[in-house]
């Protein structure tokens, strides 16, 4: 297995890179691209040990079964309890939280692909793009409606048992960030022995929390881009089956398909139940406000 290195020499390794990636996060309001950082929330466990409570599960009904949960725990070791800054985790493309040593915290996600990464930040600055300074994970997780997952972070031992229900060149069976059964983070007393990892002004997180709603329009603007896609793909089809009246040389916003396409009908419904998804949101806070007046 890789030794890990120290935050010294990381950053000797990578004073290139970073300063590189300092400059170009200058231009990127007027740039579009994603710049991946997690400034003011990376600080380790040698400057600020977790002291959050112990371990205990979520009760049943803190969540709703047609969701998951996923705990994320990092157990003990003389590294991590050295570490300067600790790494980032993400899910979806969206920065949650830093976790330290000892530590566990929690997520309540939607049901579907849930996309996983962790980096390791220098100087809170991680990453540009598809440009990272050290990648320590990246990797999808196909999560079921009910169900508890646990994800296990040690960048010095693995665990002694591979999660039954992956493939073994899953991402999640081997490196740093594996999947864990319940009962190998249980019984061998490695969650147990976490401490919560408390958000305050030293170390802030977004985490412990339902991200249903976030996971939602993630799944939404990815299913919109694939149908576009899809539709590209079937006016292409078209085309070549004469199914298709080019635009004409006075006219260039004419023309079009002498077919209904099947893509502008999926686009159509799953907008529709994007819109009835958004109205159920509405109604529900509504509902959560009810009887509250501030005037």
């Amino acid at each position: 297995m890789k030794t890990p290195v120290s935050f010294f020499e990381s950053l000797k390794h990578a004073s290139f890179s970073f300063r590189g990636l300092l400059v170009v996060s200058l231009l990127l309001p007027a740039s579009g691209c994603t710049f991946y950082h997690s400034i003011g929330k990376s600080v380790g466990s040698f400057l600020h040990p977790v002291s959050g409570h112990d371990f205990v599960h979520l009760d049943n009904d803190e969540w709703d079964s047609r969701h998951a949960v996923l705990y994320f725990y990092r157990t003990h070791s003389q590294w991590a309890e050295d570490e300067i800054e600790s790494p980032s985790v993400y899910i979806d493309d969206t920065h949650y939280f830093n976790i330290r040593n000892n530590s566990f915290t929690w997520l309540v996600v939607n049901p579907g692909e849930r996309h996983l990464a962790m980096r390791r930040p220098l100087l809170g600055l991680e990453g540009l793009n598809s440009f990272s300074l050290s990648l320590i994970a990246d990797a999808t997780l196909t999560v079921e409606p009910g169900r508890i997952y646990y994800l296990r972070y040690n960048e010095l031992s693995e665990p002694t048992q591979m999660h039954p229900e992956l493939d073994p060149e899953h991402p999640l069976a081997e490196g740093h960030l594996q999947l864990v059964t319940r009962e190998y983070a249980m019984q061998r007393q490695e969650i147990i022995s976490t401490r919560f990892l408390n958000s305050d002004m030293l170390a802030p997180n977004h985490a412990a929390v339902s991200i249903v709603e976030t996971n939602e329009d993630v799944d939404y603007e990815r299913q919109i881009s694939l149908l576009e896609e899809e539709r590209a793909l079937e006016i292409e089809r078209l085309e070549s089956e004469g199914l298709y009246e080019p635009a004409p040389w006075y006219w260039p916003f004419g023309g079009g398909p002498s077919v209904p396409l099947e893509a502008d009908r999926k686009i159509e419904q799953l907008e529709q139940e994007y819109a009835s998804l958004e109205l159920e949101r509405e109604r529900r806070e509504e509902a959560e406000s009810d009887g509250w007046w501030f005037f």
